[in-house]
C-alpha cells in the first residue's frame, strides 16, 4: 500500500485535466492507496510568495523569501496553507501532478506552489538537496496536456520540445531528491475542435481515461528521467568532461 498525493493545477475541475486527475484518484484508491488531494484551483491556493505570509518575520527588513522561509520553518510558523501541503508531501510515497501547458510552461499556480510549498529550511537545505534530498526514494509523475499536436511538440516541432519545456519543473523535484518519471502527455486538448475532429478528440480522451488505471498499476516500472548525479560535477559545479550529459540544459561545451 502507498500514499499518493494528486496535485491538480487547473482552474476548472470539470476540464479533462480534472477528469484525468479523478481517474488517477480512483485508480490509486482501487489499489488500496491512501490518496491525498490538492486541487490548487478550487482551493484558491495563493501562488505568490510575499512578506505578508510571514507576519513580523517578513516585514522587519527587505523581504528575502529564502531567509523568511527558513526562519519560519525553524520557528514552526510557516503559513497554514503551506504547512498543509508540506504535510501531504512528507506523507506521500509518490506525487502525481495533473496540469496543462500554457505559454510553454505549467500554469502559474503550480510554479507558485513550488515557490511557496518547497520551502527552504522545511523541505531542502544547502546540505539536503539533489542526491541528498529529503525526498530520496519517492517518485513523481507529470500527467500533462498540450493544445498542439504531437508533431508540433516534438524535438523539432514548431511549439518546441515538450520534454524540454517540462525539464525545469522536473529538475525542481530532482533538487528535492525525487525520482521523476517520464511524463504522460496528451496532445491537442483544447475547446476549438468542431465536427468530426471534436468527436475524435472526445473518443481519444475517453481512451486516455480508461487507460489510467493501467498506467497507475505499472507506475513502478515506468522509465525515469535521467539526471546527473552530484559527483558528475567538479568543485565549481560544472559538468566534468568525462561525465555524460542527459539534457541540453546541462551539456558539454560545443
Amino acid at each position: 500500500m502507498k500514499t499518493t498525493l494528486v496535485v491538480l493545477a487547473h482552474p476548472e475541475p470539470r476540464s479533462f485535466n480534472g477528469a484525468w486527475a479523478d481517474e488517477t484518484r480512483r485508480a490509486c484508491t482501487a489499489l488500496g492507496d491512501t490518496v491525498l488531494w490538492s486541487d490548487l484551483g478550487t482551493s484558491g491556493f495563493d501562488a505568490v510568495e510575499r512578506a505578508t505570509h510571514f507576519g513580523q518575520l517578513g516585514t522587519d527588513l527587505a523581504f528575502d523569501p529564502l531567509k523568511a522561509q527558513e526562519a519560519a520553518a525553524e520557528s514552526e510558523c510557516l503559513p497554514a496553507d503551506v504547512v498543509e501541503e508540506i504535510d501531504k508531501l512528507k506523507h506521500a510515497d509518490r506525487v502525481i501532478f495533473h496540469f496543462p501547458l500554457w505559454w510553454f510552461a505549467p500554469p502559474a499556480v503550480l510554479k507558485g506552489w513550488f515557490d511557496r510549498v518547497l520551502a527552504h529550511g522545511a523541505l531542502h537545505s544547502v546540505d539536503q538537496r539533489f542526491d541528498n534530498g529529503m525526498f530520496r526514494n519517492k517518485k513523481a509523475l507529470f500527467c500533462v496536456t498540450t493544445g498542439c499536436s504531437e508533431a508540433e511538440s516534438a524535438f523539432n516541432g514548431k511549439e518546441a520540445d515538450v520534454r524540454m519545456l517540462l525539464w525545469p519543473s522536473a529538475y525542481t523535484l530532482r533538487y528535492l531528491g525525487f525520482t521523476v518519471l517520464q511524463p504522460e502527455i496528451v496532445h491537442g486538448v483544447h475547446g476549438y475542435h468542431t465536427g468530426s475532429k471534436k468527436d475524435a478528440l472526445q473518443e481519444h480522451l475517453s481512451q486516455v481515461l480508461a487507460r489510467q488505471a493501467g498506467l497507475i498499476n505499472a507506475f513502478d516500472t515506468r522509465r525515469e528521467i535521467r539526471f546527473n548525479r552530484d559527483d558528475d560535477f567538479d568543485g565549481d559545479g560544472r559538468l566534468r568532461p568525462d561525465r555524460p550529459s542527459y539534457s541540453a540544459f546541462i551539456r558539454h561545451a560545443p
